[in-house]
């Protein structure tokens, strides 16, 4: 395999993963209605830098420990899946601590930048099914001669490129619907879908084999 083709190869890969709806375009969609275009791109930012760590680990081996050790992986998965359902359940407690929803469009107070970040930092590297895919599908677009980190990181800033590209299209396409999203009504659902949605995506990671 040359290096063209690796990358585009990999591209090709790294974008069906990137559109497939999982808890990093949940928390982005999230943020962006909930919160605003702000802390929408800060957590689609540290989740980008995530998958950029996950990647270069992957490509020194370092995160192949999570592939072989059955303790790794399920210390990962615990914390990850405790995260996640921690997550929803702030969702779920947001939605109905405010009682009764009206109408009436509310002002939502928006975390900060850096917590947004933050938060997508997290969710991204206590996902070990993250860490499982770059160990088993980087190595296999890695072509002899090149130096391996440098390549894993290129592959995997093509991924967070096109993560960013993903997420500008979902936070753009929220914000088009804004008066309507800004209803009371419809912040209550979409804290309620959330954060079911986490919850469930942190039972299930749970339950993950490795």
């Amino acid at each position: 395999m040359t290096v063209t083709e690796a990358l585009w190869q990999f591209a090709l890969v790294a974008a069906l993963l990137t559109i497939t709806p999982g808890m990093d375009s949940a928390l982005v969609l999230h943020a962006a209605i909930r919160h605003g275009r702000g802390p929408a791109f800060a957590a689609g930012a540290g989740i980008c830098v995530g998958a950029l760590i996950w990647g270069v680990a992957a490509a020194l081996g370092l995160s192949a420990l999570f592939a072989v050790s059955a303790v790794a992986f399920t210390v990962l998965k615990v914390v990850g899946a405790l995260y996640l359902i921690f997550l929803g359940a702030r969702m779920l407690w947001a939605a109905f601590r405010a009682g009764p929803a009206h109408d009436a469009t509310v002002a939502i107070a928006a975390p900060g930048i850096r917590a947004a970040a933050v938060k997508g930092l997290l969710t991204t590297l206590l996902n070990p099914k993250v860490a499982v895919f770059y160990v088993a599908v980087l190595p296999a677009f890695l072509p002899e001669g090149v130096p391996t980190a440098l390549f894993g990181a290129l592959l995997a800033s093509i991924h967070a490129l096109e993560s960013i590209v993903w997420f500008t299209v979902l936070i753009l396409g929220a914000q088009a619907l804004r008066r309507w999203m800004a209803k009371a009504s419809t912040q209550r659902g979409i804290d309620v879908v959330t954060g079911l949605a986490f919850v469930g995506f942190g039972a299930a990671l749970a339950f993950t084999e490795q």
